[in-house]
């Protein structure tokens, strides 16, 4: 069985998720922690399959959050997952263009 591979974050992507989560943590903590599991379940997802997804813009692929409104936006590099963008569904695709 392959080994998984392992992901990073751009530096923007990084300060989305806190942002995300800094928005449910002052609503509810519980709402908090169930973001973080959903993004942490996504990202273990992501790195046993990359593949799976389809692609998305500017080459990248997209899991998108099941309960809630958010997408995680990444490149399956040879080695590595690069997380390029924890999106807002309601955000313009391919805003973050420039991470690339």
């Amino acid at each position: 069985m392959p080994k998984n591979k392992l992901y990073r974050f751009d530096p923007e992507a990084w300060l989305e998720l806190e942002a995300a989560d800094e928005w449910y943590r002052q609503r509810s903590p519980e709402a908090s922690v169930r973001f973080l599991a959903a993004v942490h379940e996504a990202l273990e997802t992501i790195v046993e399959g990359a593949q799976r997804w389809p692609k998305y813009v500017h080459g990248t692929r997209r899991f998108i959050l099941y309960r809630f409104p958010f997408s995680i936006v990444y490149l399956d590099e040879p080695t590595v997952v690069s997380i390029v963008a924890v999106a807002h569904n309601k955000r313009k695709p391919g805003y973050w263009k420039d991470r690339l």
